[in-house]
């Protein structure tokens, strides 16, 4: 039987294996033992860096699953990821951060630095957004939630527009998931090696390239 909890719940800084992410983001150890399959698509070999104030997110997923790719001198990887996904959401305050190291021509290490949404009225909004998260710590409150249920039955029949597995990844129907009507996530940050949406709004956006180590958090 799934082990379910009704209501708002709160939850500060808790165990990866319930926790959602952020640009996206776990019940990464129980969906890879139950056999959660690789997604379709290549990721790079460099992990990135997320920080945001706040992120809402409506039609809250979560399961687990492995990111393929290749490392940085070209040898097969694969990591274990908890993909969590929103059918809308909105990001206020987003830095984003990739450190790509040990380039020539004397340059060492170069870091870019992605920001939006730091305005508190025009958030950085998605829609269909999944995340493929590594590492992550935040507050979290959760709007009906429903733990341990099946990942092939995820998406809710009584609520159109509700999401599921993330189109071009695979996982197990049997596996372990999580499912709430909203979550709501503050003081975030993450480590993610994939983030897809439908659309991506990113207003006040501000891109810079910095020599050195120059990441979000």
């Amino acid at each position: 039987m799934s082990s379910q909890v009704r209501g708002g719940t709160r939850w500060k800084r808790f165990a990866l294996v319930m926790v959602p992410s952020v640009v996206a983001t776990a019940a990464v150890g129980v969906g890879l033992a139950q056999g959660a399959l690789a997604a379709s698509f290549s990721v790079s070999g460099q992990s990135f860096k997320v920080r945001t104030d706040k992120l809402v997110g409506e039609d809250f997923v979560q399961y687990g699953s492995v990111a393929v790719g290749k490392d940085l001198n070209g040898k097969n990887a694969a990591h274990p990821v908890a993909v969590s996904g929103f059918s809308k959401a909105t990001i206020t305050n987003m830095c984003q951060s990739v450190v790509t190291p040990n380039l020539p021509f004397g340059l060492g290490s170069v870091s870019l630095k992605l920001k939006a949404g730091t305005d508190p009225d025009k958030p950085v909004v998605a829609t269909n957004l999944y995340l493929d998260v590594s590492q992550l710590d935040a507050d979290a409150e959760f709007k009906n939630i429903d733990i341990g249920v099946a990942a092939g039955s995820l998406k809710k029949e009584n609520k159109p527009g509700s999401i599921g597995i993330q189109p071009g990844t695979q996982a197990r129907e049997e596996g372990f998931a999580q499912r709430a009507d909203e979550a709501v996530l503050t003081d975030v940050k993450q480590t993610a090696w994939a983030t897809t949406a439908g659309t991506f709004k990113l207003s006040n956006l501000s891109l810079r390239l910095h020599k050195g180590v120059e990441e979000c958090f």
